[in-house]
């Protein structure tokens, strides 16, 4: 892999994920801008590396590039569950800690070169933040 798509693959995994955290700090929540564009570009690496930890020892000794993905799901759970506030029966930060969790999963995709599937993710959750959110609020003050 030539050192411009590993920048390239960086950049794009903090564009991506800078928007989603763009419309998680906009609405004030506790992972906002930075924290999505730390945790994508973060597993974008992990999986970088992975990719390049395999390639260098293929040939040498048994090595499974999935074994970094997977700590990468176990560390967001952590992170995730920070962002999990319990108020009585109201429980607040679920859809932001999902967001965490889905820019991880972008982040992972564009570190193994799969463009088009972490471009399209990233659509479908702003769709899913702006637009649902929306449709929900219209819904609940019909049912009211």
């Amino acid at each position: 892999m030539s050192d411009f798509q590993v920048v390239f693959r960086l950049v794009l995994s903090c564009v991506l994920s800078g928007l989603i955290g763009l419309e998680r700090q906009l609405r004030h929540r506790a992972a906002g801008l930075r924290t999505h564009i730390l945790v994508c570009l973060g597993s974008t690496l992990i999986m970088l590396t992975s990719i390049y930890i395999f390639d260098i020892y293929k040939d040498k000794a048994s090595f499974d590039p999935a074994r970094l993905a997977a700590g990468i799901i176990t560390g967001i759970g952590f992170l995730g569950a920070g962002t999990i506030i319990r108020y009585g029966e109201e429980v607040k930060g679920l859809t932001t800690a999902a967001s965490l969790w889905v820019v991880a999963a972008i982040g992972m995709g564009i570190g193994c070169g799969f463009y088009t599937a972490s471009i399209a993710t990233t659509v479908i959750v702003l769709l899913v933040l702006l637009l649902l959110r929306r449709i929900e609020g219209s819904i609940l003050d019909k049912s009211c």
